[in-house]
C-alpha cells in the first residue's frame, strides 16, 4: 500500500507535512454539488453509487486534500432498521415514525449492511478505484449510537433532546436494547465499509456534547465502545469525533479510536496533552474562520499548527463540518497553506 500521509498521521508516524481534510468537504459549498442537486435529491445521490462517486471526487478534483470521505449521510442506516427517513427542504432530516416506546425499540431490525446499505458500499468500491490512481486514501463513516438515537427518538434535529433523555432516564431496559442495536448496526456498517475498500473509518457523535460526563459514561460510552470494537476488526485507523466534548475528552478516548476529533472550543495543545501520546488528534479550526479575510484565516490556521508544534499524529481539520456558504477560494488557500507551512 502507498505510504499515505494521512494514514501515517493516524498511526502517529512522522510525516513530510501535516495532512488536511475537512468534514463535509464534499457538498453544499461547491458549485458542482449545487448544480447536481438541482436534478437530484440528497438521498438519490447517496443511493446511486455513480453519483456518490462523483460528489466524493468533486473536492478531490479541486483541492489538494490528503483524504477523501465517501459521500453519504449518517441516517440511512436507520431506514434499514425500519424508520421512515425524509430530507425536507428548510427543515433537514425527518423521521416520520420516531422511536418513543419499548415496543418501538423491539420492532427495530439490525439488518446486514451489505443488503441494507449496499449503495454506499458500492460507491466505496467505485471511489477506491478512482482514488488509487491519485494515491489518495478513502474514509468511510457511521453515526455513533447516541447521535443515531437522537434522530431516531426525536424524529429530527432537537435542541434539548427531551424525548431522548426521557427514555434514557426512565426506560433503562429499552435504552439498553436500542443502543445495543444501534451499536451493532454502526459497527457492522463500518466493518463492511472497510471490507469494501475504506482505508480509515470515522464515528460521528455530533450530539454527544449535550450530555454531562456521568451520563456519557453510563448511558453512551459502552455502546460507542461496542461499535468501535466491532469496527476494530477491519484493521484500519478509527477516528472518534464529537462536538462540545471538552468535559469528557478522556472518556471519549477511552471508548475507543486511534484518532480523537477535537472541536474549536479548546486549545488543541491542551486537548492533545489531556488525551495523551497513545492517540492522534484531529482538528480544530472553527468552521466560521473560513469566512474571514485570508490574512486572519491564515493566522488562525497557523495558531493551530503552532500549538501542535509538529507533534506526531496531528490531522488538520475543522472542529465540525464545513458550512454551505463557505468561500471556495479560502478552502484552497487553507489546504495549500497547511502543507507549505509544515513541510
Amino acid at each position: 500500500m502507498t505510504d499515505y500521509r494521512f494514514l501515517k498521521a493516524c498511526k502517529r508516524e512522522a510525516v513530510d507535512a501535516t495532512p488536511i481534510w475537512l468534514m463535509r468537504q464534499a457538498g453544499r459549498y461547491m458549485t458542482e454539488y449545487r448544480t447536481l442537486r438541482q436534478s437530484y435529491g440528497i438521498l438519490d445521490i447517496i443511493k446511486t453509487p455513480e453519483l456518490a462517486l462523483e460528489v466524493t471526487m468533486q473536492p478531490i478534483n479541486t483541492f489538494d486534500f490528503d483524504a477523501a470521505i465517501i459521500f453519504a449521510d449518517i441516517l440511512p442506516p436507520l431506514e434499514g432498521m425500519g424508520l421512515q427517513l425524509e430530507f425536507i427542504k428548510g427543515e433537514g432530516p425527518v423521521i416520520h415514525n420516531p422511536v418513543r416506546t419499548p415496543a418501538d425499540v423491539e420492532r427495530l431490525a439490525t439488518p446486514d449492511p451489505r443488503e441494507a446499505l449496499w449503495f454506499t458500499l458500492d460507491a466505496i468500491k467505485l471511489t477506491r478505484a478512482e482514488l488509487d490512481k491519485r494515491e489518495i486514501p478513502l474514509i468511510g463513516f457511521s453515526g455513533a449510537p447516541f447521535t443515531l438515537a437522537s434522530y431516531a427518538i426525536e424524529g429530527g434535529s432537537s435542541k434539548n433532546k427531551v424525548h431522548l433523555k426521557s427514555m434514557m432516564f426512565s426506560e433503562p431496559e429499552a435504552w439498553d436494547s436500542l443502543m445495543t442495536k444501534l451499536a451493532q448496526v454502526a459497527g457492522d456498517y463500518m466493518l463492511a465499509q472497510a471490507e469494501a475498500g475504506a482505508q480509515a473509518l470515522q464515528l460521528f457523535d455530533s450530539w454527544v456534547g449535550e450530555l454531562n460526563p456521568d451520563d456519557y459514561r453510563q448511558y453512551v460510552q459502552p455502546y460507542s465502545k461496542m461499535a468501535l470494537d466491532i469496527a476494530k476488526d477491519a484493521g484500519v485507523p478509527l477516528i472518534h469525533f464529537g462536538t462540545n466534548t471538552n468535559g469528557m475528552l478522556e472518556d471519549i478516548r477511552d471508548a475507543g479510536g486511534d484518532v480523537i476529533g477535537v472541536d474549536w472550543r479548546i486549545d488543541i495543545d491542551v486537548a492533545a496533552k489531556r488525551l495523551g501520546d497513545n492517540v492522534a488528534v484531529q482538528g480544530n479550526l472553527d468552521p466560521v474562520a473560513l469566512y474571514a479575510p485570508w490574512d486572519e484565516l491564515k493566522e488562525r490556521a497557523k495558531k493551530v499548527l503552532d500549538r501542535m508544534d509538529g507533534r506526531a499524529g496531528h490531522i488538520f481539520n475543522l472542529g465540525h463540518g464545513i458550512l454551505p456558504t463557505t468561500p471556495v477560494d479560502n478552502v484552497k488557500r487553507l489546504v495549500d497553506f497547511v502543507h507549505e507551512y509544515t513541510q
